[in-house]
C-alpha cells in the first residue's frame, strides 16, 4: 500500500496518477471501495482520494473509521491513499473539528506504519519519505 499525503491543493492527485499510472475511473472520491468495484477494476491499480473527508463522514455517523480503514488497507495492500495533511495551523476551537484532525493524524500514522511508500507532496512535487 503507499500513503500520499500533502496539504490542501498541493497537487497530490495529479502526482498519484502520474507516479502510479492510475486511470480516471481507478479513483475513489472520499470512498472506500465494495468489493464488487474493486473486482470490476480487475489487476488496475486504485486509489482513495481525500480520505479525510471520508474519515470526517465516518466520525460525524459514530463510525469505527480506525478499524475500518486499517482493515481496509490490510485486505488490499496494493491500494494507494490519498490525504490531506489536517493537523499543521491553529488548533480549532470547534470541539469536533479538534477531535476529526487528532484522529485523522493518529489514523495516518497507523496507515503509514502498513504502507510499503509514504510520499509527501508539496507544489505538486512528490518527496518519498518511506
Amino acid at each position: 500500500m503507499k500513503l500520499v499525503i500533502g496539504g490542501y491543493s498541493q497537487g497530490k492527485i495529479e502526482f498519484a496518477k502520474e507516479k502510479f499510472e492510475l486511470a480516471e475511473d481507478c479513483i475513489f472520491d472520499a470512498a472506500l471501495p465494495t468489493k464488487e468495484e474493486i473486482e470490476k477494476i480487475g489487476d488496475r491499480k486504485f486509489a482513495i482520494d481525500n480520505l479525510n473527508k471520508w474519515i470526517r463522514k465516518r466520525i460525524k455517523e459514530g463510525g469505527r473509521a480506525e478499524e475500518e480503514i486499517i482493515s481496509f488497507v490490510k485486505k488490499n495492500p496494493s491500494c494507494i491513499i490519498i490525504c490531506d495533511e489536517i493537523g499543521n495551523g491553529i488548533v480549532p476551537a470547534d470541539p469536533f473539528e479538534r477531535v476529526y484532525r487528532e484522529r485523522t493524524g493518529r489514523m495516518l500514522i497507523d496507515i503509514a506504519k502498513e504502507a510499503d511508500e509514504v510520499w509527501r507532496v508539496i507544489c505538486g512535487i512528490g518527496q518519498k519519505i518511506k
